[in-house]
């Protein structure tokens, strides 16, 4: 009983240092693509408030979906990095625990969500197979799913959505960008009917009939941020790099120390 007991406590403390860890590499790879997702957004408003100086207000209104869905990605971003803070100070609650804490729920549900919904991030989808480990395949698939009995922060939810903005949505954003950078302008109500199918329709003309007057006072500023897209690109692949080879060192260690931990037991076990 004694031998099973230390057993289980092995394995538990084994997987609070994982976790513990993951979460760890997590924060780290999070900055690397809020940093990422800056630049996005700095790109995709910087277009919409050309536009609006060249006085192309329906295009504008158009593009703008863009800016909102770069935003509401660096949004998310920066709530899971909140969250693997607030959990990096919690994992002993959860090492003895085969039910996640209610005091957890939320972080652990929205965590799962998260990796259900973001691609490129290894680390968050490791946390999301230790924790379907730790509290069970029914408990993650509720997460991911969005159940009824589910504690996803409603803001995540939010933020992951692919439903398109309203029109309203984005004339009001449209404002505050215009309001932001000091550009004075009045929306013309007539210009825009509330019909998603009629914005959509002028979004296929939009694109369909870019004038080549509109491409030559857009062409300097574009060739300019290029240059700057490839320094960017440069040093965030660098920086990946970088990441990925501190993080498979990281997780060598932990695996390598929790097996001599192993080790150690097995040797302790044995002696008299």
């Amino acid at each position: 009983m004694g031998k099973k007991l230390d057993a289980l406590i092995g394995r538990s403390s084994k997987t609070a240092r994982k976790l513990n860890m993951l979460i760890k590499l997590a924060i780290s790879r999070i900055n690397i693509l809020k940093n990422h997702q800056i630049v996005r957004c700095s790109q995709s408003e910087s277009d919409v408030i050309e536009l609006l100086h060249l006085g192309y207000q329906e295009r504008a209104i158009i593009r703008v979906e863009q800016v909102i869905k770069e935003q509401n990605t660096l949004d998310a971003f920066v709530l899971i990095e909140n969250y693997c803070r607030f959990l990096v100070e919690k994992t002993e609650m959860v090492k003895n625990n085969r039910e996640c804490p209610d005091e957890l729920k939320e972080t652990v549900s929205t965590l799962i969500f998260a990796a259900s919904r973001c691609g490129d991030f290894p680390e968050l989808h490791e946390i999301r197979v230790l924790f379907t480990s730790m509290f069970g395949k029914e408990f993650a698939k509720s997460s991911v799913e969005l159940r009824n009995n589910c504690q996803v922060y409603p803001k995540m939810i939010q933020r992951f959505s692919t439903q398109q903005p309203s029109l309203e949505s984005r004339r009001n954003f449209l404002r505050q960008i215009a309001k932001h950078n000091g550009i004075d302008f009045q929306l013309d109500d007539e210009a825009f009917d509330e019909s998603n199918t009629l914005v959509e329709a002028r979004e296929v003309k939009a694109i369909k009939e870019e004038d080549n007057s509109t491409k030559a006072e857009c062409s300097e500023s574009i060739k300019a941020r290029n240059y700057v897209d490839a320094e960017t690109a440069a040093q965030e692949a660098f920086d990946s790099a970088a990441y990925t080879a501190r993080a498979a060192v990281e997780l060598a260690r932990v695996e390598s120390f929790d097996d001599d931990d192993d080790d150690g037991s097995g040797d302790h076990s044995g002696s008299p």
